[in-house]
């Protein structure tokens, strides 16, 4: 069990709204945290809200969001551990790596600066944003198609549909210009402070048919962080997608996060 109260801030990640994390506040509020998801700058209270007010998300980048949640965090009375699913675990590593968190979970986290080689499945994926550049400014939102080659390919159709359907929304564009263009900006929002000794314990997962951030990706992360000796952990989910911290297979990820958390005594 943690510590009672530890607090945990949850961070989701492009096209998903806050509320996909419902079932995971759950698990860690019986585990003894105190756990909340807020959501990104300019998403709205639910789902249909924010598909309703799609021009509000528009325009945020990666900074932006950074400044959000340390925002949040600076709220609290003791560093939170942050989780955070796809930009959301880019988000997160950058709270670690300044020193806002005590750990952080990245799950199936988008690229990093100093990762170079994208998949091609993980360009196709970023490409709904890229293909035209005035979605730099714009929200962006998926297609069930889109949605089902970039996080449902490894459930049924009908359980992509259905996670679909529940938890989608706009998203700005921006921070997949930024991550695209990272390793040319000097100062890129998706620069992450690998090197930082004195940061808590980081685990990367890496879900193994994720088509958005191939293990390919995760396991490039992972090297990034080579010169730090801080903790970074590596955990591999087989056969999982991009899909894999809401879909059926939930808790398999959660309980596994929940006893590297036990094992790192955070």
């Amino acid at each position: 069990m943690a510590a009672a109260g530890t607090p945990v801030v949850f961070v989701h990640g492009l096209w998903l709204h806050a509320d996909s994390w419902g079932a995971w506040i759950d698990r860690f509020k019986e585990a003894g945290y105190a756990p909340v998801a807020p959501g990104w700058p300019g998403d709205s209270a639910t789902v249909e809200e924010t598909r309703k007010n799609a021009e509000q998300v528009a325009g945020h980048g990666i900074d932006d969001v950074v400044q959000h949640y340390a925002a949040i965090v600076g709220e609290l009375e003791t560093k939170p551990i942050v989780i955070g699913h796809s930009f959301g675990g880019l988000v997160v590593q950058r709270l670690l790596g300044d020193g806002l968190a005590a750990a952080a979970v990245a799950i199936d986290a988008a690229p990093i600066k100093g990762v170079v080689y994208l998949p091609l499945s993980a360009l196709r994926v970023a490409s709904v944003a890229l293909r035209n550049p005035a979605n730099k400014k714009r929200a962006v939102s998926l297609t069930p198609e889109q949605f089902r080659y970039g996080f449902g390919n490894a459930l049924s159709a009908a359980e992509s549909a259905e996670l679909y359907e529940r938890w989608t929304i706009p998203s700005p564009g921006k921070p997949l210009f930024e991550a695209a263009a990272a390793n040319f900006a000097p100062h890129s929002p998706a620069k992450v402070n690998t090197a930082n000794p004195s940061r808590g314990p980081l685990l990367l997962t890496s879900g193994g048919e994720d088509h958005t951030v191939p293990p390919s990706i995760t396991k490039a992360t992972l090297k990034q962080y080579r010169k730090s000796p801080a903790v970074t952990d590596f955990k591999a989910f087989p056969g999982k997608g991009h899909s894999l911290a809401l879909d059926s297979g939930w808790p398999e990820v959660a309980d596994a996060v929940l006893g590297w958390l036990e094992e790192r005594s955070v």
